[in-house]
C-alpha cells in the first residue's frame, strides 16, 4: 500500500536550484539527504496530493503557466505573511495575491510567486489560532525606571542614553520617574542594576554600555560576564532589565547603532523596558487557575492573626 509521496521538479540552471533550495529551507523545509549541487531532496511535515481546475479567479498569466503541471507547486503554511516577506527579500516576482475573508477573525491569504526555473509557487494558509495573547503596552505613565550607563566609551554611551531618555519621554514617563546611575564601565553595570532592582522602587532597569573588541581576549570575558550578570539580576529579582549594551567589533559599528544607520539601541532598550514593565503588570492581573474555596490558607506552626517573625510590609514606592 501507499508509503510516501514524492513529487520531482527539474531545474536546468544549477544556480536556480541553489536559490530554490535556500528559499524552501527558509520557509521550513528540511533536507532529507545532503545536497550536492545537482539535487535537493526536501521534506515537509505533511504531504497532500491536490487535484484542481483552473479557477476563473486566477489571473490569465497564472492560468497559462499552471496548464503545465510541472511548473506548479502548492504549499500550505501557518503564516503566509512571513513567507511573503521572505520572498520579497529575495525579489521573487509576485503573480497574484488574494485574501479570502472568512467568518474567522484572521482571513486566509493566497498568493503565487514566480520562482527560478519557471516554477510557479502558490502559498496559502491562515495563522494558527491560539488563545488571546498578553502584551505589554508602550505606556510609561505612572511607571518608574532606572538607567545604568557606563562612562567608558562615553562618546557612544551618551548617545545611547539620549536615545533611551527620548524613548521613555515619548512613551509618557515623567522626568521625576527616571533615575540615572553612572558606573565606570560595562563590567559594573550588573552590580548596580541588581542593587537598584532589589530596592523594588523601579518597574524596569535599562542597562547601557559599549564594548569594543580589542587585541586580547579581554573583550570576550567582559561580554560574557556583563550579559550573564544582567540576565541573572533580572531573573532573580523579578524586575525587567533591558539590554542596551553594545558589543561591537569596531567603533564604526557602534556609531551606526548609536543613532545612525542601525538606529539607536538605547531607544530600543527603553521601549523594551516600558513594554516589559507593563507586561509584568498584565500577567500579574491574570485570574488564577485555581478556584477559591473560601477557606483560609494555614501556615504550619503559625497562629491566625499573627505576623510571621521578621516580616515587614514594604512600601513599593518608598
Amino acid at each position: 500500500m501507499l508509503k510516501s509521496l514524492h513529487i520531482g521538479r527539474y531545474v536546468g540552471d544549477p544556480n536556480d536550484l541553489r536559490v530554490l533550495a535556500e528559499f524552501l529551507h527558509a520557509i521550513g523545509f528540511e533536507a532529507v539527504d545532503g545536497e550536492d549541487g545537482k539535487s535537493a531532496i526536501l521534506s515537509a511535515p505533511l504531504a497532500l496530493l491536490s487535484l484542481n481546475s483552473l479557477a476563473k479567479e486566477y489571473p490569465d498569466e497564472v492560468r497559462e503557466r499552471l496548464k503545465d503541471v510541472n511548473r506548479m507547486l502548492v504549499i500550505e503554511v501557518t503564516n503566509p505573511d512571513e513567507v511573503f516577506e521572505i520572498a520579497e527579500k529575495r525579489k521573487f516576482r509576485l503573480l497574484a495575491d488574494v485574501s479570502t475573508s472568512t467568518a474567522l477573525e484572521t482571513p486566509e491569504r493566497t498568493f503565487s510567486l514566480e520562482l527560478p526555473g519557471e516554477i510557479v509557487l502558490t502559498i496559502h494558509g491562515r495563522p494558527e489560532e491560539v488563545g488571546a495573547s498578553i502584551e505589554g503596552q508602550l505606556n510609561a505613565a505612572g511607571k518608574r525606571f532606572a538607567i545604568v550607563v557606563s562612562r567608558f566609551n562615553s562618546f557612544i554611551t551618551e548617545r545611547l542614553l539620549q536615545g533611551a531618555l527620548d524613548g521613555l519621554r515619548r512613551a509618557g514617563a515623567e522626568n521625576d520617574d527616571i533615575a540615572l546611575v553612572r558606573v565606570p564601565g560595562s563590567f559594573e553595570i550588573p552590580s548596580a542594576a541588581r542593587t537598584l532592582a532589589e530596592t523594588k522602587k523601579y518597574d524596569a532597569i535599562i542597562c547601557i554600555g559599549c564594548l569594543l573588541r580589542g587585541d586580547t581576549p579581554h573583550y570576550d570575558v567582559i561580554v560574557n560576564e556583563v550579559t550573564r550578570g544582567i540576565g541573572q539580576s533580572a531573573q532573580e529579582t523579578g524586575v525587567p532589565h533591558a539590554f542596551g549594551v553594545l558589543t561591537c567589533e569596531t567603533l564604526e559599528q557602534a556609531i551606526d547603532r548609536a543613532g545612525l544607520k542601525m538606529g539607536n539601541k538605547g531607544l530600543e532598550a527603553a521601549l523594551a523596558a516600558v513594554e516589559m514593565a507593563n507586561l509584568k503588570t498584565a500577567i500579574s492581573h491574570q485570574p488564577s487557575a485555581f478556584r477559591k474555596t473560601g477557606s483560609r490558607s494555614k501556615v504550619t506552626g503559625g497562629s491566625r492573626g499573627k505576623a510571621i517573625p521578621g516580616s515587614k510590609k514594604r512600601n513599593r514606592r518608598s
